[in-house]
């Protein structure tokens, strides 16, 4: 997407960030697992956040605005930090950004 403000190309990312259960059942244990996640999502600003399981794990899912591929440490690193967590990122886009692809013309090129 087009910030017009900021006359720059932002993606959308989708994090996914697996938690181990040690350091997750600790946090619980010590109390301090709600002020932990809520500082990461605060300072990450998310457009969306959601929570599951996901290979037996813990998992957030995590939609967010990418401006510069900079951002990626200040987005990971609180995981990594708190909860020796696992995080992937994953371009998406929205429904309307993928009639923009030209997936007719890529077709008819390549099929």
């Amino acid at each position: 997407m087009f910030n017009q403000k900021k006359g720059v190309w932002i993606m959308r990312i989708m994090m996914i960030v697996r938690v181990p259960h040690a350091k997750f059942n600790a946090a619980v244990g010590d109390g301090s697992v709600e002020s932990k996640m809520k500082t990461i999502l605060d300072e990450t600003k998310p457009e969306a956040a959601y929570f599951t399981e996901l290979e037996g794990l813990r998992a957030v899912v995590i939609l967010a605005n990418l401006e510069k591929p900079s951002m990626i440490p200040a987005l990971a690193e609180p995981w990594f930090l708190a909860f020796e967590a696992k995080v992937e990122f994953h371009v998406v886009m929205s429904p309307e950004e993928l009639g923009q692809a030209g997936l007719d013309k890529i077709g008819s090129r390549w099929a």
